[in-house]
């Protein structure tokens, strides 16, 4: 007997975030260092509304550039390795998606320090779908998931161990 393909969890996207707070040489360099690592073109982000704490609505404050398809297996298994191939249950949500941060980016396999930039840490947000979950996301008649396909913490934790050879643990010591 087979396994059902429709049962098969599979990358969707890798988003690397970096804030920087405000508009200014930080930003540049943040664009810079994702444009470098990632290859791609990247996204600054702005805000959404006005804070209390002086920031204006529509300031950038941020960068991002998403991957997928299998340069997004590729960098997310180098990225993996700079924790040693390690990361924690914490890091898995509900819905079978996981994050982790990079404190340095020079702790990344084969990228080297370049004194233009500095050291800048990001966020690294993984997300995994299985085949028929462009039902919510259709335009003409969206439906919800239903509970038995969508993603568990567990099968999301399983697919870490197989993918990318991650060792999943409680607490790196």
């Amino acid at each position: 007997m087979s396994e059902n393909p429709m049962r098969n969890v599979v990358l969707e996207k890798v988003t690397l975030n970096m804030g920087a707070g405000e508009a200014g040489p930080r930003l540049e360099k943040s664009k810079a260092l994702l444009e470098k690592i990632s290859e791609k073109k990247v996204v600054i982000t702005r805000t959404k509304k006005r804070t209390t704490f002086g920031g204006a609505k529509g300031k950038s404050i941020g960068v991002k550039v998403t991957i997928r398809g299998q340069l997004a297996v590729e960098l997310l298994q180098k990225l993996i390795r700079s924790f040693d191939s390690k990361l924690l249950e914490s890091q898995f949500d509900n819905s079978g998606n996981f994050s982790f941060g990079v404190a340095e980016y020079i702790n990344i396999p084969g990228v080297k320090y370049d004194p233009d930039i500095g050291i800048l840490g990001m966020d690294v947000c993984v997300t995994l779908r299985r085949a028929g979950f462009r039902i919510s996301k259709r335009m003409v008649r969206p439906k919800k998931i239903g509970k038995t396909h969508k993603i568990t913490r567990e099968e999301a934790m399983e697919w870490a161990r197989k993918t990318l050879k991650a060792e999943i643990v409680k607490k790196i010591e």
